[in-house]
C-alpha cells in the first residue's frame, strides 16, 4: 500500500469528527473554519503553500493549493471537495454521527460519503504527491470549500464570482457525485460518471387575500387558495424528458444487460427503471423535471383569516427545460398564486467523451477488471454549477467499489451514513491513476 492508502482511512474518520454541519443560516454554521484548518495543516505539513480564503460571511473557509504540471502550458485540472455536511439527530443512529468510529469494516459518522471521504482521498493523494516529488502531467488545483450544502452562496458561487483567479488555467473539473460502483445483476459492474445534474430552483409562492374573521363565511381565503394550488402542484407529474446523459446511461445499461427503458409510456419507463434497485431513486428523477412542496406558513391566530399564505417549493429542472417549466408551473398555479425564486441554479450537463473520461475509464477497469462507465445525471446540484460558469467542464467521480447489497444513494443525508474501508482504499488507487494520467 502508499502513503495515501495508509492514511486515507484516519483522515476520514478525523473530518468527520469535526462538525461541520451546515445549517443554512450564518449564525448557526461554525465549524467549516476548523475542517479548513485541519485540511490546511496537512497540506501544509508536507509542503504545499496554500491559500485560505473566506467567501462572503465569517468562518466560511476554503482552502486551496497548485501542484505544478510537467506541462504549464496545458490546461489545470480542477480537483474539489466540499468541508460542510447536512446537520442530523444523533439519537436516530447506531452510532454517534460525530465519532468517525472505524468498526464492522465501514468508517460511519455525518459525511462519509457526502463528501469527507472524497476529502479524505484527495487530500491523501495531494500529501504523497507532495512528499514523494509526483509531478502530474498537467497542474492539479486542489480545493476544499465551504457550504455546498446550502448552495455555494458563500462557498464556490462566491469565489467564483470574487476570486476567479484561484481557478486560473482550469478548463475541467473534478467532484461529486458519482464514480461509485452499481452491480446489475449478478456481476456486471458499471461505475456512473456524472455528467450532467439538475437545477437547484427553490421557490417561494404567495398568496394574498382578504383577512377576516375565523368563524364568519370567507370565500377567499389565502390558506384555502394556497393550499389548493400547492396540492395540484405537488401531484403533477412533468412530462418525460431524456437529456443526452439519461439516454446515454439508459443505453449502456441496455447493452450491458438487456433490460428496455421504453419511452412511450411513463408507467413503462418507471417500472424498468425500479429493475435497477436503490440507484433508481435518482435515475427516476432524472426522466422529468420535479417539483415537490416543502413548507408552508400562513397565520397567527386560530380565530383570524391571514392575509398572506406562503409555501416553499424545491424544483429541479432538467437542462434546457427552464423556460417550458415555468410555463407548465404557471398553468398548474393559476392567476391567483405569486411565484418568486429564492435560489435558481441552471442546469448543466457536458458530453461523456474526451480525454479525462478515458483516463477515469482506464483507471477504474485498471483496479476493476471487467467493470464499466456510463454516463449519469444527478438529480440534485453541487459545486460544478459555479465552476461552469467559469468555463469548465465537469465531472463528478468519486470512486468507490462497493458490496452489491449497499444501498448506497440511501446514505446521502440518511442516517447511518458510512462508506466501506475497503472502498476508500480502492477509490485512492482509482483517484491515483486518473490524476498521474490526466
Amino acid at each position: 500500500m502508499g502513503r495515501a492508502e495508509d492514511e486515507v482511512v484516519q483522515l476520514t474518520s478525523e473530518l468527520i469528527q469535526i462538525d461541520s454541519c451546515n445549517t443554512g443560516e450564518l449564525e448557526t454554521t461554525t465549524g467549516e473554519a476548523e475542517a479548513a484548518a485541519y485540511v490546511d495543516a496537512k497540506l501544509r505539513e508536507v509542503g504545499y503553500e496554500t491559500e485560505v480564503v473566506e467567501s462572503g460571511a465569517p468562518g466560511r473557509h476554503n482552502v486551496f493549493c497548485r501542484l505544478e504540471g510537467a506541462d504549464r502550458s496545458r490546461p489545470a485540472l480542477l480537483v474539489h471537495g466540499h468541508l460542510d455536511v447536512v446537520p442530523f439527530t444523533a439519537e436516530d443512529w447506531s452510532v454517534h454521527p460525530l465519532s468517525g468510529a472505524v468498526q464492522d469494516g465501514y468508517v460511519w459518522g455525518r459525511g462519509a460519503v457526502d463528501m469527507k471521504d472524497m476529502d479524505a482521498m484527495i487530500l491523501a493523494l495531494a500529501r504523497q504527491f507532495k512528499a514523494e516529488g509526483v509531478v502530474p502531467p498537467r497542474d492539479l488545483v486542489f480545493a476544499f470549500l465551504a457550504d455546498e450544502e446550502a448552495g455555494g452562496a458563500y462557498g464556490s458561487h462566491w469565489l467564483a464570482e470574487h476570486r476567479p483567479d484561484l481557478f486560473e488555467g482550469c478548463d475541467e473539473a473534478l467532484g461529486e457525485v458519482g464514480g461509485f460502483s452499481l452491480t446489475l445483476g449478478e456481476d456486471v459492474r458499471v461505475y456512473p460518471v456524472m455528467t450532467a445534474e439538475k437545477s437547484i430552483a427553490w421557490m417561494k409562492l404567495r398568496v394574498r387575500s382578504r383577512p377576516g374573521h375565523g368563524s364568519m363565511v370567507h370565500d377567499e381565503n389565502a390558506v384555502t387558495i394556497l393550499a389548493e394550488a400547492v396540492a395540484r402542484l405537488g401531484r403533477h407529474r412533468f412530462p418525460l424528458v431524456l437529456t443526452e446523459s439519461v439516454q446515454g446511461f439508459f443505453d449502456e445499461i441496455t447493452a450491458l444487460t438487456g433490460i428496455e427503458f421504453p419511452t412511450d409510456s411513463a408507467a413503462a419507463l418507471d417500472g424498468a427503471v425500479a429493475k435497477l434497485g436503490g440507484v433508481a431513486r435518482v435515475v427516476g428523477a432524472t426522466t422529468r423535471d420535479t417539483a415537490n412542496p416543502t413548507m408552508l406558513q400562513a397565520g397567527y391566530k386560530a380565530n383570524v383569516i391571514p392575509a398572506i399564505a406562503e409555501a416553499t417549493v424545491d424544483c429541479r429542472v432538467l437542462p434546457g427545460r427552464q423556460e417550458a417549466f415555468e410555463r407548465e408551473l404557471d398553468d398548474i398555479l393559476g392567476p391567483d398564486v405569486e411565484r418568486e425564486w429564492i435560489r435558481n441554479l441552471p442546469a448543466v450537463e457536458t458530453g461523456f467523451s474526451g480525454d479525462l473520461v478515458d483516463c477515469m475509464t482506464a483507471a477504474v477497469q485498471a483496479e476493476d477488471p471487467g467493470s464499466h462507465t456510463l454516463p449519469y445525471m444527478m438529480s440534485g446540484g453541487t459545486d460544478a454549477k459555479a465552476f461552469e460558469k467559469l468555463g469548465m467542464r465537469c465531472f463528478g467521480f468519486a470512486p468507490l467499489r462497493l458490496p452489491a447489497d449497499l444501498d448506497f444513494t440511501a446514505l446521502f443525508h440518511g442516517t447511518d451514513e458510512r462508506v466501506p474501508v475497503d472502498a476508500l482504499t480502492f477509490g485512492v488507487r482509482v483517484l491515483d491513476r486518473i490524476l498521474r494520467t490526466c
